[in-house]
């Protein structure tokens, strides 16, 4: 199994809890139409910790083609324009269990 975490952190400027709304409706759709992940939960961080993530991302898969058809997925490209628009920083931990 593939276990794939992401942190987020928003542009400055932008409405904080609007945007993460939108960023975490948008993720949470994928589970339902792409048929490669096995397991999605996005969380909002209560952190206010100055060196805190604003979202994280965790999910997993099968295997790493599996994941890599996700990542290749038209849906997941089309969230993932959505996130460049908004997002200062995306870091990304792929490991295997």
């Amino acid at each position: 199994m593939i276990k794939h975490i992401v942190f987020m952190k928003l542009k400055n400027g932008l409405d904080r809890e609007s945007c993460l709304a939108e960023i975490k409706r948008r993720l949470e759709k994928l589970a339902d139409r792409i048929d490669e992940i096995r397991r999605l939960e996005v969380g909002i961080n209560v952190s206010r910790s100055p060196n805190a993530s604003d979202l994280a991302l965790y999910s997993e898969f099968d295997s790493m083609d599996s994941l890599n058809r996700y990542r290749e997925h038209p849906r997941h490209k089309e969230v993932l324009a959505y996130l460049k628009e908004v997002l200062s920083e995306i870091r990304v931990v792929d490991y295997e269990q």
